[in-house]
Formats: structure tokens, sequence, C-alpha cells
């Protein structure tokens, strides 16, 4: 049974989401504010949180931030109201997961609730250490080192990063990425995959710093998907 954290202000759509997650076989709590929101994710563990960004006390996407840390390991779907690419890529990188738009089907809805609950990493990653100059991926510990310092990533920005450096040089399209390391059955925009793309690229960036050993790039390849380049050594 998985613990569901539904954060919404409207009691119609509230009742109605409340309902359905819960016949589906989920435990379900519905707060109304965001205040609540952060002393649930307090009192303990949460699988999944449905998170309105429109919400009466706080901003929805400061929520989004404190939930995140507070809760590491759950997957963070917004509703939003707010359909411009800009709103919904702060929300992202925030520490979302998904987002989904208002006003929401609840067939999709379920359906990609039921995508992110089953889902337990990229299936298609091999277990060991894979290492591509200053980067080392080591799928067991689910670790990641550049020039031996580690780098923290979320448990998707880590999947995906593993899924790209299972094959090195490969071009892989947003459909294989979007099944591989969120659902084979994926529903709805593929945005969150560029957003946890950018967040990898910055956050290897920064991690890099003088290392002196060559970085692996991972590059766009437009109408596409993406690929991870090692970068071959200078000099």
């Amino acid at each position: 049974m998985a613990r569901i954290l539904l954060v919404e202000d409207d009691p119609t759509i509230g009742k109605v989401l409340e309902t359905s997650l819960a016949s589906s076989g989920n435990q379900t709590t519905w707060v109304t504010y965001g205040r609540e929101a952060l002393d649930q994710a307090a009192a303990g563990p949460i699988d999944l949180v449905l998170l309105d960004l429109g919400l009466p006390d706080m901003d929805g996407v400061d929520v989004c931030r404190r939930l995140r840390a507070e809760q590491p390991g759950c997957v963070i779907v917004m509703l939003t109201a707010r359909q411009e690419e800009m709103d919904v890529v702060v929300g992202l990188e925030a520490g979302a997961d998904d987002y989904l738009t208002k006003p929401i089907r609840l067939g999709e809805l379920l359906a990609r609730v039921r995508a992110h609950l089953r889902r337990g990493g990229a299936n298609t990653v091999p277990s060991g250490v894979m290492t591509f100059g200053a980067l080392t991926v080591d799928t067991g510990s689910r670790r990641v080192l550049v020039g031996g310092r580690e780098v923290p990533l979320r448990a998707k920005e880590f999947d995906l990063l593993a899924r790209l450096a299972a094959e090195p040089g490969v071009a892989l399209s947003r459909a294989t990425l979007m099944a591989d390391v969120w659902d084979d059955h994926w529903m709805g925009s593929t945005k969150t995959l560029d957003v946890h793309v950018a967040a990898l690229r910055r956050k290897l960036e920064q991690a890099a710093g003088p290392v002196t050993a060559p970085l692996p790039r991972i590059v766009t390849l437009r109408g596409f998907g993406y690929r991870l380049e090692e970068t071959p050594a200078t000099g």
C-alpha cells in the first residue's frame, strides 16, 4: 500500500482525487495547506506527493523545495494551472519529478501515479562501476563521483545518468529514456527529461571545478534525444 500525500485546496478536486486514490488501494492523506503538507512530511515517510502549486498559505514552489529536502526519496508530482513553460521548469528544478496541468484528466493522473510508484530505478542498467575520465558512476552503491568527490543527486537524476552511462556514445531517444528511467507506458509531456538533463549538467560541471581529467558531456540531439559523450583527453 503506497503512502500518498495529496495537497489540494480545492474541495471538489481534492475529494475526487482522495476517493480515487484510496479506491486504488493507496493510503491517502489529503491536506489543503502548505504548512499541513510540511507537517505530514516531517511526521513519517511518504511514497508520493500530489502537490497543487496554488495554495492559500504558501507558495507551492517553496513547499515543493522543502518537501524535497524533508523527503528526498519520495516522488513529487506538481498539479498546476500555470501552463507557462518557465513556471513548469521552476517547479521541476525545485525538486518535483513530474507535473500535470489543470484541468486534470483523472485517468491520466491515476496512470501517472501508478507509473511512478512501480518504478524502482532504471531497469536496463547493469550493476557495477562505470568510469569515464573524471566521472565515476557506481550503480551498486548509487554514488556518483567527479574527481573522487561525491556529487549528491536526486533519485531520478542518478537513474538518468546511469542509463546514459550504460551506453556511452550511443544516441538514446527521448522515448527510450522516458521508458527506461520513468516508465515504459509514459503518458504526457517529456519536459521533465529536459529539466533533469539540465540539472545533471549543472551539478557535474560545478563538481568538476579544477579537475584535470576529462569530464564526459551530455549532448543534446535535437529532435531525437541525448548521448553521453566521453570527452577525449587533451595534450
